[in-house]
């Protein structure tokens, strides 16, 4: 036949390799020789400071007991104890927080000798605000931003408005790493947002007002996740098999676990806000040099064209893995991307037909109503005990079962269908906790704990089924946009907490209600299970057509090797 280059084409002449051969291609190598382990277990470290970057703001912007300063004027013993108003809250007694009693009202009743509460009434005392600052405990925290910047009583507002700032630097990032790693490569961009969440972390110590502290924290949001992001799809496209399963759904989520997890721990042995930053940035240092061990997907240059540097980079792979590499690796190599997008894909190629669009909004919506639950119930860890180190510890550990189990459900049973199950669980949790009575609070602790196990599942399969769902070219632009509409969930998330002091149980029937609606809208996403990872958008397209937007009940239980998985945090 005649090709549209003009030359003849005879039926004997050997097909042309596009990217769906790559998983035959670099099959030689084997899954876990010396190359992918060095692999894997780099970009699990690189992905351990994003733990601590991601929830440090519990910390750092966590409320020491506090009451008016009072000066020294002269006050009586008996009138410095008394000076701090005493409020009813929740049907306890305590000290207030944000007024005192007149300061030159007490001091001339002090100097009269008038004892409060036998000879003066103090309720009938008029009261005024912390004209003088703040005092705070030093119980539990050295310092935090709040002491630093008085960010309290009538300013406690601006600690809800920090931690959204910060979530939209996060979901800012999402969008524009996806599309930079798309287009300028994994591996640089991956370092790049390292080099800004170190750098950033470690100006925010010389942070002179709350204003600076949070333009500074926002430019760190830009990395935090994007740094997270890179680092995935990195290891999804190196990696194959069982291998890229195991990396992406348990490997690289409890790195970011275990850095969950010291966080409590630094923070309770320096107490300091200023001493908690500085150990969490300055130890990134020591992943600059991983540069020169950390390679460029060859996946990414085979989309671009770059057949050289990926075979390059195969040909040391075989060599670290002490295998002969053939002589051609990728023979006759094209890619027919190209005809599908232009050299440039950006997040508009995931609107561009009708079937791509619904199950870009579908994904959309699913990832927003899980990373919303997520934060939520992470953030919201002040609730389950009075140890706040404590509560922190409790909330990252119940993540080690839950991603192992993402794990195991990524490899045995299909995408859809578990992650349906799995949301329908969490929002029955959050739901159960209005029943229970309040003399029994380990019982509401244990639910909402629970909640987190499912809704980190959830997490933990989300991510890796939308790049199952992509082609190459868009694929970490895929899981930027629909990580980019999740963190749309991060930014609300604090607000969404402090709906409990109009409703008790408000966050938890929003959260449970969203993973409804998303549980519901999850049955008409195309499944992925069981099937080779899409290299074209033609084969995305014909994924879609082969697939009904409903459950089946013939669907394969064993996964083939060749799956792609990535997970956002």
């Amino acid at each position: 036949m005649i090709t549209h280059a003009g030359r003849l084409r005879s039926s004997e002449e050997p097909r042309t390799p596009v990217m769906s051969d790559y998983p035959d291609s670099v099959a030689f190598l084997g899954q876990w020789g010396r190359f992918q382990q060095v692999v894997f277990f780099l970009l699990c470290a690189s992905i351990v400071p994003n733990g601590f970057g991601a929830f440090n703001l519990v910390f750092l912007t966590d409320a020491p007991g506090h009451r008016c300063s009072v000066p020294d004027v002269g006050l009586t013993e008996d009138w410095r104890a008394a000076i701090i108003p005493v409020q009813v809250v929740n049907g306890n007694q305590q000290l207030s927080r944000c007024s005192r009693f007149r300061l030159d009202v007490v001091r001339n009743l002090s100097a009269q000798g008038l004892v409060p509460g036998r000879d003066v009434n103090l309720t009938d005392l008029e009261q005024e605000g912390c004209v003088d600052g703040w005092s705070y405990s030093r119980d539990v925290y050295q310092s935090t931003i709040v002491s630093e910047f008085d960010l309290v009583c009538s300013e406690q507002w601006k600690l809800t408005f920090i931690s959204t700032v910060f979530f939209v630097g996060v979901l800012l990032g999402s969008f524009f790493s996806g599309q930079l790693s798309d287009r300028f490569g994994r591996k640089p961009v991956l370092f790049l947002t390292m080099g800004v969440q170190m750098v950033f972390t470690f100006i925010q110590v010389f942070s002179t007002s709350w204003i600076m502290f949070t333009v500074l924290l926002f430019i760190n949001g830009l990395g935090q996740i994007s740094n997270f992001v890179a680092a995935l799809v990195l290891g999804t496209e190196i990696l194959t098999g069982h291998v890229r399963v195991l990396y992406s759904s348990m490997g690289a989520c409890l790195s970011f676990t275990l850095g969950y997890m010291m966080l409590p721990g630094c923070a309770y042995l320096l107490r300091d806000w200023t001493s908690l930053l500085l150990a969490l940035s300055l130890p990134c240092l020591a992943y600059l040099p991983l540069w020169w061990f950390i390679p460029e997907s060859p996946r990414w240059l085979l989309s671009q064209g770059r057949v050289e540097e990926a075979e390059s980079i195969v040909r040391k792979a075989a060599k670290w893995n002490k295998v002969q590499a053939p002589l051609v690796i990728f023979q006759d190599y094209t890619v027919n991307n190209k005809t599908d997008l232009k050299e440039n894909p950006n997040a508009f190629d995931l609107l561009r037909t009708s079937s791509i669009r619904i199950t870009t909004l579908l994904l959309c919506l699913v990832t927003f109503a899980t990373c919303t639950g997520y934060y939520g119930l992470s953030f919201n860890t002040s609730q389950l005990h009075a140890d706040p180190y404590m509560s922190c510890f409790i909330s990252a550990a119940v993540e080690v079962p839950a991603y192992i189990s993402g794990w195991l459900v990524l490899r045995y049973f299909p995408r859809r269908r578990s992650i349906c199950c799995s949301l329908l669980l969490q929002a029955v949790s959050l739901f159960l906790i209005q029943l229970v009575p309040q003399t029994l609070p380990y019982l509401s602790i244990a639910l909402e704990m629970l909640a987190k196990y499912f809704v980190t599942i959830t997490f933990s399969m989300m991510f890796a089924y939308i790049a199952e769902l992509y082609p190459t070219l868009l694929r970490n632009t895929a899981v930027g946009v629909c990580s980019t509409v999740g963190r749309l969930g991060n930014c609300i998330a604090p607000f969404l907490i402090t709906l409990n002091t109009y409703v008790l149980h408000l966050p938890y029937i929003i959260i449970g209600t969203l993973g409804c609606v998303a549980a519901l809208a999850a049955l008409y996403i195309p499944e992925s299970f069981g099937q080779p990872l899409p290299e074209t958008i033609q084969q995305m397209h014909k994924r879609e057509r082969m697939k009904c937007p409903c459950i089946t009940g013939k669907e394969t239980p064993i996964p083939v090797v060749f799956l792609d998985s990535t997970v956002i945090i």
